[in-house]
């Protein structure tokens, strides 16, 4: 979809739907007057007789008033004193669904009159719009006939474009890398392999000169003492792969931001076998690798002046003759020894290993993002992602970055308390920690892999894809991540 941030008047653009705001209890802005005079003001009577009040999220659609736009939507912003991020937000969400009902190609939106509020209007409206075109047909025989949008265009004052224009790219860049992760994420197991991973962030490294990658195969880790990560992926067919993705903005000595992701591409639960239904999800394991993979494209699509890794631990975990059993103890790149007593809760193997590994950065901060734990969300739903850190600013700084960004998060606690339920009678450690706090105590259980760098775990269990009819990934959290990074990250 192609951006835009126009300066000319909405009645001169031809556009298959025109969308202007009106705020309760206001006259017509100018924007709005200007398309009224246009239609020789039957868009101010059209309002009238509609008796339209402009509640925030609430939405008209006005037919063939302008010979340059097919239809006319009006979006109700509430009452202007209380316009903010979050009813901009709201509205765009509500809008959105109106707007790509007529399935337009062309759609023009007027914010001049939104005063100091047009970036984020701009934002706010070209990221819900390209959320909701989204589509993954590629395994469908017959592809949908209904047209996707193909142009967005922003009508702003002279002195708004530039700040109009940021917003639009950076709304792009976040779109781009959220439309890959779902893509990988949608992808079916057979398909999307550690080996297909690996292959998708060397082309990335091609496509970016900004982009190195380096791809540690199982006879590299096995040098490494990644005897957690091996004894995942021991129990496949499909080899596992730890690929390292640097992009390189900042000074040479710069220390790096890094993001480490799960990518278990498919997780049968091993020898600890999952029950059949709903099993087919389980190729979403791989959402954390795959929203690392989203976010580091559109770093380099945005190509900020920091140093920013991503790593991926990618293994599939599968029954076989040689898989891990309960009870196997293994010794970590860190040394640190582990009981498995459930190979279902693997992720955590594959990335205490990478964890480990990430140490020979020296890195500013390190973010892994995972599906970890159903009862994540017990916790929190779908709605709502966790953090987890051993220290609390930096956890404040990812939920404000989730507040931000419309991709909440919220944190829970990993008291020494919690640490008990991991102890083992035969290693350091044992890689559950019974019922209570599961989500809790699987951070507990990563966090004595970090303790040389400041670190938080992003357990998106509930957040990374829905399920029902319309299943999917849905791209998160990389709206997250990728506003610490540019924003936030120092």
């Amino acid at each position: 979809m192609k951006y835009n941030a126009s300066i000319r008047k909405l009645s001169e653009i031809k556009s298959d739907i025109t969308c202007i705001f009106s705020f309760q209890k206001s006259a017509l802005g100018q924007q709005a007057s200007d398309l009224d005079t246009a239609t020789n003001q039957s868009l101010s009577k059209s309002i009238k007789n509609l008796g339209f009040k402009s509640e925030l999220g609430s939405s008209i659609t006005i037919t063939s008033l302008d010979a340059n736009s097919k239809q006319i939507i009006i979006v109700g912003l509430g009452e202007q004193k209380a316009l903010n991020k979050a009813s901009i937000l709201k509205a765009a969400a509500s809008a959105t669904k109106d707007i790509l009902a007529h399935t337009p190609k062309t759609i023009t939106l007027g914010i001049s009159d939104l005063a100091e509020h047009t970036a984020e209007a701009a934002e706010a409206f070209s990221s819900s719009i390209a959320s909701a075109s989204y589509r993954f047909e590629t395994y469908k025989s017959e592809k949908s006939k209904k047209p996707t949008p193909t142009q967005l265009t922003f009508v702003c004052d002279k002195k708004e474009q530039n700040g109009v224009k940021k917003a639009l790219g950076y709304s792009q860049a976040k779109s781009i890398g959220m439309a890959l992760t779902r893509d990988l994420g949608n992808e079916p197991g057979n398909v999307a392999t550690p080996s297909y991973l690996a292959k998708v962030a060397k082309e990335m490294a091609k496509e970016f000169n900004s982009l190195s990658c380096k791809v540690l195969e199982e006879k590299d880790m096995e040098k490494l003492n990644m005897g957690a990560f091996l004894s995942v992926s021991k129990g496949s067919t499909e080899p596992g792969k730890l690929i390292v993705l640097e992009y390189k903005g900042g000074a040479a000595k710069s220390a790096p931001h890094v993001l480490v992701g799960k990518g278990i591409t498919f997780d049968t639960g091993g020898i600890s076998l999952k029950p059949g239904p709903a099993m087919d999800e389980m190729k979403y394991d791989m959402c954390g690798a795959a929203s690392v993979l989203g976010t580091m494209r559109a770093i380099a699509e945005l190509a900020p002046k920091k140093n920013i890794i991503g790593v991926i631990a990618a293994a599939e975990n599968m029954p076989a003759g040689n898989a891990s059993k309960p009870g196997d103890i293994v010794t970590t790149a860190s040394g640190q020894t582990v009981e498995i007593l459930n190979t279902d809760a693997e992720g955590r193997l594959v990335l205490c290993d990478a964890l480990t590994y990430v140490e020979k950065f020296k890195p500013k901060s390190v973010i892994d993002i995972a599906t970890l734990t159903g009862a994540c969300i017990i916790a929190l739903g779908h709605s709502t992602s966790a953090v987890m850190s051993n220290n609390d600013e930096f956890a404040e700084t990812l939920l404000q970055c989730g507040q931000e960004a419309n991709d909440k998060a919220w944190q829970l606690p990993i008291w020494d308390e919690y640490h008990k339920q991991l102890d083992s009678p035969f290693a350091d450690m044992q890689n559950i920690g019974g019922k209570g706090a599961g989500s809790i105590t699987a951070a507990c259980f990563l966090s004595k892999f970090a303790k040389k760098y400041t670190w938080a775990h992003l357990d998106i269990a509930g957040t990374a894809w829905t399920s029902g009819a319309n299943k999917g990934a849905t791209g998160r959290p990389v709206p997250l991540l990728l506003n610490y990074l540019m924003n936030h990250a120092k």
